[in-house]
């Protein structure tokens, strides 16, 4: 393991120590931090393959071609090994963090519809909802009837008088 890959670790490892003041807070940026390291471990991860996928094309040209990608495919595996552990540590950690923040996320909406006021601006708005439907239907029901009573009304208006 390089020192580089190392200190990612211990970043990893040292920002999941620290109890959390604000935990929406420090969770979301201890999640942008996990996620800024993803990256970086993403670009190291990048430049291994293009590391290996160079050597490899190099080893063409040479006698020993199997030889040669042997070891380009050992020196591959022995700079990713290291790299993947960290990838591991870091999905698990986000992970964690993300089930906190939705945990977190859900009391608060718990809280919220448990809160009287809330209650009662539910209710009025259902009450609201429910008197809504009740004036559309019955609007409906108006025009179905004027539909049903238009042929009635035209032969009225075409003799001048009133049928019943």
């Amino acid at each position: 393991m390089t020192y580089k890959n190392r200190s990612f670790a211990f970043a990893i490892l040292f920002g999941l120590t620290i109890a959390p003041v604000n935990a929406s807070t420090s969770d979301e940026l201890e999640l942008e931090k996990l996620n800024q390291i993803e990256t970086q471990l993403t670009l190291q991860r990048e430049w291994a393959e293009y590391r290996w996928k160079k050597t490899s094309a190099e080893c063409y040209d040479k006698f020993f071609v199997n030889s040669c990608l042997g070891d380009a495919r050992a020196k591959y595996r022995r700079e990713i090994d290291p790299i993947r552990a960290q990838e591991v540590l870091l999905n698990e950690n986000q992970r964690i963090i993300k089930e906190r923040i939705k945990t977190e996320r859900d009391a608060r909406r718990a809280a919220e519809r448990a809160d009287p006021k809330r209650a009662q601006e539910r209710a009025e708005n259902e009450k609201a909802f429910l008197q809504k439907q009740k004036d559309a239907a019955a609007r409906a029901a108006d025009i179905e009837e004027r539909r049903k009573d238009a042929p009635r009304r035209a032969q009225e208006n075409k003799s001048g008088v009133k049928l019943d």
